[in-house]
C-alpha cells in the first residue's frame, strides 16, 4: 500500500505550489487593465496574457498525469515547480505583450507538470476515509487561490508595479521546492505509454476552437485571411477534437484519455461539473476588476478589496466542508454551494450600476464564498473515491484537465461577450481607451452603459454555475464507500495494460 504514516505534512508541502498556480490563473484579471495601459494594447490581446497561460496548462494535462505515474508524482511536480518559477521571472521581465503571452504559455506548462501530481498523491497517501478531509485543505487551496488572485493582484499592482503580480513567484517558488524536497514522498511508479498522436490533436484542435472564440469580435465573426473564416477555425477544431476523442477509443496501445474511466457515474459527472466550475470562475472576475477600476475609478487595491468577502469566507469555511462531507453525500453539500454561487452572481449582474453603493457589493461578494466553500472539495472527492491506485495519475490528469478546459473556454468566451456588450451598448465610444485606477471614473453618459455591459458578461458565469448544479442534482450518485486500495462497485475495472503495469 501507498499509505504513509503522516501524510499531513506531505500535502502541505505540495498546496503551497498548487496554491501559486492556481493563484495565477486570476491574479492577472485585476491587472490586467495596468498591462493594457503599460504596454499600449487592446482588451482582446491583455486577455490573451490569461488564455495562454490557460491553454499551456490545459493541453499537457493528459500526459503530465502519466508522467508522474510513469516517473514518481514527486520528481515530476518538482520539475514543474522549476519551469513555472522561471517562467514567472521571464513574465515580470517582459517589455511587451507578445513576450508576456509567450511566457505565460509556458509558465502554464510547468503548472501542468504540478497540479495531477497533488490529486494523484492524495489519493495514494490517504485511505478513503480521510480523502474528504484532504480533499478539503485542496478545495480549500483551490477555492481560495482563485478568489485570492484578484485581491493580491490589486495590492501588488497598486504598491510594485504589474510586473510583481509575476516576481511574487520566485520566492515562493524556491520554499515550495525546499518543502515538497524534504517532505513528498517517493511513491511507486508504473509503467506506461505515451500517445503523441493525441497530445498533438488535442493542442491543435483546443488551439483553434479558443483562437476563433476570442478572436472572433476582431474579425467582425467573418474572414481571417484568404478562404479562413473564424466559424471555420471553430468548427475545424471541433472536428480535429472529435477526431482526437476517436482516436482515443480505437488506440490499442494506451490512450492518453481511457475512456474507461468514464464508466464511474461520479467520475464522469464530476468531470462535467469542474469544467463548468472552470469556465464559470475564469469568467467571474474580469468583467468585475473592469468595473471597479473603470467605471467606478477605483485604484487596483481598492477594487481588490471588494473582492475580500468571498476569499475569507470561502478561507474559514472550505476546509469544515471537506470534513463534512466525509459524513453526508457529498451530491448535496456539492448542489447547495453551485445554486449558492449561481444566485450570488446573478445578484452581481442586477447591482452593477456606476452609483450603486460600494457596501451592497460587498454582499453578493460573500455570498459567493459561502457558495464556493461548497464545491471544489465535494466535487474532487467524488472524482477520486473509487480510482484505484494505478489509475490515479490518469484520472487526476483527466479532472484537472477539463477543470482547465472549462477554464479556457470561460476565458475565450468573456473575451467575446464583453467586446460584444461593450459594442451593443456604447456603439461608437471606444471604452478600451479609457485609462483605469487614475482615481477618476468614467463620465456619466458612458459610465452606465460600460457598467451595464459588465454585469451582461456576468451572466456567462451565472450559467455555468447554474447548469452545473442542474447536471449534479439530475445526475449524480450517492457515494460509494469502499476499503483502502479496492474500486467500489461503479469504478472502471482496470484494462490488461493498467493490471500489469500495477502488477509490475
Amino acid at each position: 500500500m501507498n499509505r504513509i504514516a503522516r501524510p499531513w505534512p506531505a500535502l502541505w508541502a505540495l498546496v503551497i505550489g498548487f496554491f501559486m498556480i492556481l493563484v495565477d490563473t486570476t491574479i492577472v484579471s485585476i491587472a490586467n487593465p495596468s498591462i493594457m495601459a503599460d504596454l499600449h494594447t487592446d482588451l482582446t490581446s491583455v486577455i490573451w496574457v490569461t488564455s495562454a497561460y490557460l491553454l499551456g496548462y490545459a493541453v499537457p494535462l493528459l500526459i503530465t498525469g502519466r508522467l508522474g505515474d510513469r516517473f514518481g508524482p514527486k520528481r515530476v511536480y518538482l520539475a514543474g515547480l522549476v519551469v513555472f518559477t522561471l517562467a514567472s521571472l521571464w513574465c515580470g521581465l517582459s517589455g511587451e505583450i507578445s513576450m508576456l503571452i509567450a511566457a505565460r504559455a509556458v509558465q502554464g506548462v510547468g503548472a501542468a507538470l504540478m497540479t495531477p501530481q497533488t490529486m494523484a498523491v492524495i489519493a495514494r497517501i490517504f485511505p478513503p476515509n480521510q480523502r474528504g478531509a484532504a480533499m478539503g485543505l485542496w478545495g480549500s487551496v483551490a477555492g481560495v487561490a482563485t478568489l485570492v488572485g484578484p485581491i493580491l493582484g490589486g495590492l501588488l499592482v497598486d504598491s510594485l508595479g504589474w510586473q510583481w503580480v509575476f516576481f511574487v513567484n520566485v520566492p515562493v517558488g524556491v520554499v515550495a521546492f525546499v518543502a515538497a524536497w524534504r517532505l513528498v514522498p517517493d511513491l511507486e511508479t508504473h509503467a506506461h505509454r505515451f500517445d503523441w498522436l493525441g497530445v498533438v490533436l488535442s493542442a491543435i484542435g483546443m488551439f483553434l476552437v479558443v483562437f476563433g472564440i476570442q478572436e472572433g469580435e476582431t474579425y467582425d465573426w467573418g474572414t481571417i485571411v484568404g478562404p479562413i473564416t473564424v466559424w471555420g477555425l471553430i468548427v475545424t477544431g471541433l472536428v480535429v477534437l472529435a477526431g482526437f476523442v476517436v482516436w482515443q477509443a480505437f488506440n490499442r496501445a494506451e490512450p492518453l484519455l481511457p475512456l474507461g474511466l468514464f464508466r464511474d457515474r461520479n467520475f464522469a459527472l464530476s468531470n462535467v461539473a469542474i469544467s463548468l466550475v472552470g469556465l464559470a470562475m475564469t469568467a467571474m472576475p474580469l468583467p468585475l476588476a473592469y468595473y471597479f477600476q473603470v467605471a467606478r475609478g477605483l485604484t487596483p487595491t481598492q477594487a481588490a478589496l471588494m473582492f475580500v468577502p468571498m476569499a475569507v469566507v470561502s478561507g474559514l469555511l472550505s476546509p469544515l466542508v471537506g470534513r463534512f462531507s466525509d459524513r453526508i453525500d457529498a451530491k448535496w453539500v456539492a448542489l447547495a454551494g453551485l445554486s449558492l454561487s449561481a444566485l450570488a452572481l446573478a445578484g452581481y449582474a442586477a447591482l452593477l450600476h456606476p452609483d450603486v453603493a460600494y457596501w451592497a457589493l460587498l454582499l453578493p461578494s460573500a455570498v459567493l464564498g459561502l457558495g464556493i466553500s461548497g464545491v471544489f472539495a465535494p466535487l474532487a472527492s467524488t472524482a477520486t473515491r473509487n480510482l484505484p491506485p494505478a489509475r490515479a495519475g490518469a484520472g487526476s490528469g483527466v479532472y484537472t484537465m477539463t477543470r482547465q478546459v472549462g477554464s479556457v473556454l470561460g476565458s475565450a468566451a468573456i473575451a467575446a461577450l464583453m467586446s460584444f456588450t461593450l459594442a451593443v451598448q456604447l456603439p461608437g465610444v471606444d471604452a478600451e481607451a479609457a485609462r483605469p485606477g487614475a482615481g477618476a471614473a468614467l463620465p456619466a453618459e458612458v459610465a452606465e452603459g460600460f457598467s451595464t455591459a459588465m454585469g451582461q458578461s456576468l451572466w456567462l458565469a451565472v450559467a455555468g454555475f447554474a447548469v452545473c448544479a442542474v447536471v449534479v442534482a439530475c445526475f449524480a450518485k450517492a457515494r460509494v464507500t469502499v476499503a483502502w486500495g479496492a474500486p467500489g462497485p461503479d469504478a472502471p475495472a482496470a484494462d490488461a495494460r493498467s493490471t500489469s503495469a500495477a502488477e509490475a
